[in-house]
């Protein structure tokens, strides 16, 4: 189990690439979660996010998964706090929006000027390979795995 764990918070603890990675990212997801959990930035709230996945046939508990996905995953990343489980979780949410939201069929540029139906993927696969880089890589310098990786080397 210890080896599980001292996997699960390793991470190059030199690594700036890691750490403004992990930044961005955590930066970027914020706020589509503080519209989704407190209403922020023209978001619905909590209740209406949950009632407005519930209405595309999502049933509420992965809504709420999706929310704290989306907030809770971005706050804990930017102090570094079980950073590969968090990344792979916006990894997971992000990559099922792709799909399940319909983004695929719109191709793969987002919609600057209006001109398509609705956002392509490219969005999504940044956010994806960024993820995937924490997964792999851990979360780099400043991160509290750190100091939980090196207590369970004590």
């Amino acid at each position: 189990m210890n080896t599980l764990l001292k996997k699960f918070f390793a991470t190059d603890t030199q690594s700036w690439s890691l750490l403004l990675v992990r930044l961005a990212l955590a930066i970027v997801i914020l706020p589509h979660g503080m519209q989704k959990a407190l209403g922020m930035y023209g978001g619905y709230g909590f209740e209406a996010t949950v009632n407005g996945f519930v209405g595309m046939g999502i049933p509420a508990f992965l809504a709420v998964l999706v929310i704290l996905a989306e907030f809770v995953a971005p706050i804990l990343l930017l102090v570094g706090v079980g950073s590969r489980f968090m990344a792979f979780s916006i990894f997971l949410t992000l990559g099922g929006a792709m799909f399940i939201a319909g983004h695929v069929q719109h191709g793969f540029f987002m919609n600057w000027f209006g001109n398509q139906a609705g956002e392509g993927i490219e969005y999504f696969i940044l956010v994806i390979g960024m993820s995937l880089a924490l997964v792999v890589g851990g979360a780099g310098k400043f991160a509290i795995d750190t100091l939980i990786a090196k207590k369970i080397n004590a």
